[in-house]
């Protein structure tokens, strides 16, 4: 460790090779489940690399490097608690419940469609767009549109129809 303080590369490369069999030791003494070893033994070498130059040599590098290892583990033990609460395995579980959101295929296809008609109506004269966005997107009444609009109810209703008509156009049901 000395060495690859001082910039030795190739020290370091081994020392951090030679680390992980006893990384993997400690581990597996902390009660580390199998499939969670490698990651405590990647923690616990990251961990190496972020905190090398506080390693003191005058004192043990093996005592310092369990003391890490044993903190890594002890963070994986946790990390897996938590995730084991939370998470099961169960593949069949996905295949035996529908998906309450309906048919994916026909929520992309009503996508589609909203897309359409709303590019249809972005090409309607400005009034005509008003009364459609009015009347029919947020649902408001004549008298209502008329007023957040400024217009007569008979101008509204004259733009509505003209709005519906041009919109046939548009899709050939004329």
């Amino acid at each position: 460790m000395v060495a690859a303080q001082a910039g030795d590369r190739a020290a370091y490369e081994t020392l951090l090779r030679d680390c992980i069999p006893f990384i993997q030791r400690v581990a597996r003494g902390q009660g580390v489940p199998s499939d969670f070893v490698d990651d405590v033994v990647q923690e616990t070498l990251l961990t190496i690399h972020q905190a090398r130059q506080t390693y003191d040599p005058s004192r043990s590098f093996t005592a310092w490097l369990r003391t890490i290892a044993q903190r890594r583990a002890i963070d994986g033990l946790r990390r897996g608690g938590r995730t084991r609460k939370r998470e099961i395995h169960k593949p069949l579980a996905y295949q035996s419940h529908a998906d309450p959101g309906g048919d994916p295929e026909q929520a992309a296809f009503q996508i589609g469609h909203a897309e359409v008609l709303n590019s249809a109506i972005g090409k309607l004269p400005t009034r005509q767009r008003e009364a459609v966005e009015h009347l029919a997107l947020q649902g408001q009444s004549l008298t209502q549109a008329a007023t957040a609009t400024g217009r007569s109810t008979g101008s509204l209703r004259v733009n509505w129809h003209r709005a519906l008509k041009a919109l046939r156009a548009q899709f050939g049901k004329d």
